[in-house]
């Protein structure tokens, strides 16, 4: 019985697509096929090591002897140290634990930390991965801009998909961030076309088997029944707490109906996401939101490119959160990541990746893009005489806007973002050992300035193993990738565009 059919596990229904894609014993054993015989003797030992019933009711797993970084300063940090997860929860973290007949993954040479936590990425455009890679968000009118997000992305690929499209797209996504230590995702999925697109993109965040918030933002097409749908969306997929999915309603005021859009929202108690970027024209609708006291704490304002100090006092005041995603937002011409005015006005701020049509899912890249860039803007004020600029960031708060900023943001600040005990058990083991990170000197400065995703050994979501020792679990990896190239084919020639490598 798979973990979804579990009864036991608080998962929403069963999946539909699933079935023919999951991976089985015989596309397993198949992996090992190439390899040399040592070779394929260790993956097969590897793998026959995975503990059992993960995550199940009153399964006990010690994480034993790992550099334990908790983001949690009532917990504090362990330079050798243990976490004992039970079912899904975490109930102790300590220096040396006795937990007797509990299973234990030996975590020597890993550091052991909350998993990443990304707060907007449109999973729905895996496929169209790179596409964009010289592309901008919007064609502004200079030269060199007929490739950008908004007409290529949105207004032609965005058109012709299909509900299997949005599926596998979804999965494969879900997926690779699950194997680069991703262990929840708010997905952006602006491709409800239909109400089967949009159970299609559910079904997705649910089979990847990590914690999803579903970002519910429109479509486009006489079948869109956003934002009205979500009413049944709601009640058919999120009625319970008790589950890995939750829901975020999506508001975008440069679109007409977004009034709608925002009032279904604060109805059905949802937090409400939206897009809010300078170069879209929306700085006056913002600035009038601001003064008519709309912001709340259930805003989550992703960019926030652009804006007046009005707006930003306003959110500020409101306790709204802020979701930076700093490489793409300088690499599409967004405008100025605003990092500095979320650290001066105190704002709850998190870490996104965005597109993957122009910019890696990865959190690594994230954490490096932020750290830089705002030492950079410290670093010159200082070679040119200032004498009074902000504080350099430190390596630990990069890693506190990747785990505990989203968690923030995402109302689940209760459930996950830190190792400390009450907590579901979404943790990460990064190889500390490995020819890019060793010695290990600083696990803070390791994480954010040497790694990057194949450091991630061990991936556990709500107590469950979904990667171990460097293999993702319960998936038929080249099957889905031959499915995700079926739809990218289907994709361009439905769209009309021609797929050049070299462009």
């Amino acid at each position: 019985m798979c973990r979804l059919c579990n009864p036991k596990a608080p998962q929403v229904p069963c999946p539909t697509r699933r079935d023919v894609l999951k991976a089985s014993a015989v596309g397993a054993a198949a992996t090992l096929t190439g390899l040399g015989a040592s070779q394929a003797q260790a993956a097969s030992h590897a793998q026959a090591a995975v503990p059992q019933g993960t995550g199940e009711p009153g399964r006990r797993v010690l994480i034993k002897g790992g550099t334990v970084l908790s983001m949690d300063n009532t917990v504090g940090n362990y330079a050798t140290g243990d976490v004992l997860v039970e079912g899904s929860r975490i109930v102790e973290i300590g220096a040396n634990i006795d937990a007797g007949d509990a299973a234990v993954i030996d975590a020597s040479g890993k550091i052991v930390m909350p998993g990443f936590i990304d707060t907007h990425h449109h999973q729905f455009e895996t496929a169209l991965r790179s596409q964009l890679a010289n592309g901008i968000l919007i064609n502004d009118g200079r030269p060199a801009n007929e490739q950008n997000y908004y007409d290529t992305i949105l207004q032609k690929f965005s058109m012709v998909y299909r509900p299997e499209d949005v599926y596998i797209n979804e999965l494969f996504g879900g997926i690779a961030q699950l194997d680069a230590g991703v262990t929840t995702v708010m997905d952006v999925s602006q491709i409800h076309h239909s109400p089967e697109h949009s159970d299609a993109a559910i079904e997705g965040l649910r089979d990847a088997g990590r914690r999803g918030v579903f970002g519910y933002f429109e479509g486009w097409g006489d079948r869109a029944q956003y934002p009205a749908d979500a009413r049944r969306i709601k009640e058919q997929y999120f009625s319970s707490d008790d589950q890995l999915l939750t829901m975020v309603m999506g508001g975008e005021i440069y679109l007409p109906g977004w009034e709608a859009a925002w009032e279904i929202g604060r109805d059905l108690d949802l937090p409400i996401a939206l897009h809010v970027v300078g170069t879209f024209g929306m700085r006056d609708t913002f600035d009038q939101l601001a003064r008519d006291g709309m912001f709340g704490p259930d805003n989550i304002f992703i960019h926030m490119t652009g804006m007046s100090d009005l707006a930003w006092q306003a959110a500020a005041d409101a306790g709204s959160h802020v979701s930076l995603a700093v490489p793409i937002e300088m690499h599409m011409r967004h405008g100025l990541p605003p990092i500095q005015k979320c650290l001066d006005l105190g704002i709850s701020t998190s870490l996104s990746t965005d597109v993957e049509c122009t910019m890696t899912a990865d959190f690594f890249t994230q954490m490096r893009g932020l750290i830089t860039l705002q030492r950079m803007w410290v670093n010159e004020a200082a070679l040119l005489g200032a004498e009074d600029y902000p504080a350099l960031m430190q390596c630990i708060d990069a890693i506190r806007h990747a785990t505990m900023g989203g968690a923030e943001g995402l109302g689940l600040a209760d459930k996950v973002g830190s190792l400390t005990p009450g907590k579901e058990a979404d943790i990460i083991l990064l190889d500390a050992e490995a020819i890019n990170v060793a010695p290990l000197n600083n696990a803070p400065g390791a994480v954010v300035t040497l790694m990057e995703r194949t450091n991630v050994d061990t991936v556990m979501v709500a107590g469950r193993i979904a990667k171990w020792q460097g293999k993702l679990l319960g998936f038929d990896v080249p099957r889905l990738r031959s499915e995700l190239e079926a739809s990218r084919d289907y994709l361009f020639e439905a769209a009309g565009i021609e797929r050049d490598l070299f462009a």
